[in-house]
């Protein structure tokens, strides 16, 4: 799948967040977990790869079903003008 760049910018960041699961980017941007990955591995240097997969590894906030809560989530109030989400707020 091609994403224009300011999609690729956008999954990168949120793929770095650590409340954004790998659900949230695949509801967005129909990208799953593993696309992702081949995603920060190729746009990334191999260091910022490595540390990013590191950091994510067995992170219980990057899977929904792992998440110890149902409802709610962090979420700053300036989230969606500062990075265009594409959800909107409900």
């Amino acid at each position: 799948m091609q994403l224009p760049p300011q999609d690729i910018n956008r999954v990168i960041e949120m793929a770095w967040e650590d409340r954004t699961s790998f659900d949230t980017i695949k509801l967005q941007f129909g990208l799953t977990e593993k696309e992702v990955i081949n995603l920060m591995r190729r746009e990334m240097k191999p260091s910022s790869f490595r540390m990013w997969r590191k950091r994510v590894q067995g992170r219980t906030t990057k899977h929904n079903k792992l998440r110890g809560w149902v409802e709610g989530r962090h979420k700053c109030t300036r989230q969606r003008t500062i990075t265009n989400n594409k959800i909107s707020k409900r």
